[in-house]
């Protein structure tokens, strides 16, 4: 089975194949930095993560774009707040977001561009769009897309002009020719500072000073890294329309290409029914949840969930994810004598059960049906105690970026005592049964659970995991 993916352009599942033989071009729309990132933009990251990891297990090699907007109302606005450079907060936001994304184990892009950093290309962009009778200059300085002039606008995501049409008035205010365009180059205010403006004369061009609207970020960014066509856009739900309907508009008004051949989409956080998001004031952000639930919990939470489906948080969910990721360590532990030198080896992909997670992957990257066959390979690892499958649990596992920690690490992680208390503790029980005082052997070992400490005896010896 080859891999197919959805497609939300033509709202199919659909197989897939790079345009180049070998090699897949992906633009995926990152984070807008004035503030820490949420599990939401994590739920993002880690989608198309698993894609990227995937397509690579598949032989491909990846070319992966995923942009940081660095020049915004609300960045503009924090800066002035907190008195601190636009670059100097920006800086800020983007250190913070490596430290949480590596902590989940999401791998970097191979390119991480900033769109300050391609200004000069949004302005060619513009003007492009400009020449060919697309773009025209309001009284306000702005310089505005002419959707009605775009044939193919609303294909992405479904809605007609019609029904996208806003009140008249909405287009008097803002010196639109219709309402449903929008801005392409926003000119500057009195009120803003010097950071945030570019003169466009510098590059020859004649819109003044001002900055790049949001949407013509990407266009330019897209192209300028991976051409004028790629093979995958991707992004959450809430970017199909407008800010892709928009990007299509631009890259393919100006260019006349198809902009991506596969768009891709992730669904929704939800908290009680809504969507979490910064503005319902109902999001958690990854350091909070990361001091709760260790990193690789919070993983495989976010992948026990098909990447479009809508994915509700909750404390319970994460402890159920912990104790079903405790099972598969588990196994590993009982089948491994020893977990380090048992590193992640290539796949056999002529196993049974190596098939069936390849088939659920290849069917629009399923996770959830790819770790249901980890948990049966655990199962069979329980019985048989057999290291080849543990191995390639393991390896499977590597594929989702799961499985890596030696198996200890993981089941001991979160102890309410010291690794050096444990140990005397265990000491202290060993010796009481040694002198056959089992009552006070089991006095330690009722002590050692009260602290969420499980004790397991074998021939090898004791040895403990936290409680589930």
């Amino acid at each position: 089975m080859s891999l197919r993916i959805h497609n939300t352009l033509t709202r199919s599942t659909e197989p897939f194949a790079p345009s180049e033989p070998g090699h897949v071009r992906m633009y995926v729309c990152g984070m807008t930095i004035y503030d820490l990132c949420h599990i939401g933009h994590a739920r993002m990251m880690m989608a198309f993560d698993v894609v990227q990891r995937w397509l690579k297990s598949s032989g491909y090699r990846v070319t992966y774009v995923r942009n940081i907007t660095d020049i915004d109302d609300k960045i503009i606005q924090r800066a002035l707040d907190r008195s601190i450079t636009i670059r100097a907060l920006t800086d800020e936001m983007v250190r913070a977001m490596h430290q949480d994304i590596d902590a989940l184990g999401i791998e970097r892009p191979t390119i991480e561009p900033r769109a300050t950093e391609y200004v000069p290309q949004m302005l060619d962009l513009i003007a492009k769009l400009q020449s060919k009778g697309l773009a025209y200059q309001a009284s306000s300085g702005d310089v505005n897309y002419s959707v009605r002039k775009f044939p193919g606008y609303g294909k992405l995501s479904g809605k007609s002009l019609d029904e996208l049409r806003a009140g008249e008035r909405v287009a008097v205010q803002e010196g639109k020719e219709d309402p449903l365009d929008f801005v392409l180059w926003k000119a500057a205010k009195p009120t803003e500072p010097a950071d945030a403006k570019w003169d466009a004369a510098a590059w020859g061009h004649p819109f003044g000073v001002g900055r790049p609207g949001w949407h013509i970020e990407c266009s330019a960014m897209s192209c300028q890294t991976l051409g004028e066509s790629f093979d995958i856009h991707g992004g959450g739900a809430d970017l199909q329309f407008p800010h892709h309907e928009n990007e299509i508009a631009q890259s393919e008004g100006a260019n006349g290409k198809p902009l991506a051949r596969f768009w891709v989409h992730n669904g929704f956080v939800r908290v009680d029914n809504e969507k979490m998001s910064k503005s319902l004031g109902n999001f958690f952000t990854i350091r909070e949840v990361l001091a709760k639930y260790e990193p690789e919990t919070v993983r495989f939470f976010l992948l026990r969930t098909h990447y479009r489906t809508a994915l509700n948080y909750s404390d319970a969910h994460l402890d159920d994810a912990r104790s079903g990721l405790k099972r598969l360590y588990t196994a590993l532990d009982l089948a491994l004598d020893h977990p380090p030198a048992q590193a992640a080896a290539a796949v056999d992909w002529t196993n049974p059960f190596a098939l069936r997670f390849k088939a659920a992957m290849d069917e629009d990257f399923g996770t959830p049906e790819a770790i249901a066959v980890l948990f049966d390979l655990a199962s069979e690892i329980n019985r048989s105690k057999s290291a080849n499958l543990a191995g390639l649990l393991r390896s499977l596992g590597g594929c989702l970026g799961l499985l890596q920690q030696e198996p200890k690490t993981y089941l001991q992680a979160g102890a309410a005592l010291s690794d050096e208390r444990i140990a005397e503790l265990i000491a202290e029980r060993a010796a009481a049964k040694a002198a056959k005082n089992f009552a006070g052997a089991d006095a330690v070992r009722k002590q050692l659970l009260e602290q969420g400490i499980v004790l397991k005896d074998s021939a090898a010896g004791t040895t403990w995991e936290v409680a589930q």
